[in-house]
């Protein structure tokens, strides 16, 4: 199976939305103070349009099944963006594509010269927080920054001067 990652089109922000908010539901996480209810969830294209950030989709069969982001947001500490908006289909997951979109931007976030990646998440996450664990995240006792998602009760961070990728780590 074929799966084409690029960065984000105008005409994937419907797709994207629903995307989202189908994992949202799926999770039981669909309430204020998340990506669920932001309204710049409804017009991603425009809002990764930002300088210092970026957003990839990960496309199977002419269908988006997943996306991820790299985010300047307001608050963080300088060399710092958040990695935002990861969401991957039901029946993509369990595949790699993640692990592909977390790395591709984690290199794109050094190639925009972040030093940090912060990240805010769920428990009902698991799989996902597990990855960003072997991946060489850490846990935060605060959130930092100023996403607005005050719904979030996981965070961590990832130093990019690190030279452990997530490949290394997955098989240990």
């Amino acid at each position: 199976m074929s799966i084409t990652i690029r960065a984000i089109e105008e005409k994937d922000n419907l797709p994207l939305a629903e995307l989202i908010r189908k994992v949202f539901r799926e999770f039981k996480i669909d309430k204020p103070g998340t990506v669920y209810t932001d309204p710049t969830t409804n017009d991603l294209f425009h809002l990764f349009l930002t300088p210092g950030s970026v957003y990839l989709v990960a496309v199977e069969k002419g269908e988006i099944i997943g996306g991820c982001g790299v985010f300047p947001t307001d608050g963080l500490p300088e060399g710092c963006a958040e990695l935002v908006k990861f969401y991957l289909s039901a029946e993509t997951r369990g595949r790699g594509i993640g692990l592909q979109l977390l790395e591709r931007n984690m290199e794109l976030a050094r190639e925009l010269g972040y030093k940090q990646l912060y990240l805010e998440s769920f428990p009902e996450l698991a799989k996902a927080v597990s990855m960003y664990n072997k991946a060489g995240f850490k846990p935060l006792p605060h959130a930092i920054g100023n996403s607005g998602h005050f719904a979030c009760n996981i965070w961590m961070l990832k130093d990019l001067t690190e030279e452990v990728s997530a490949e290394t780590t997955v098989g240990e």
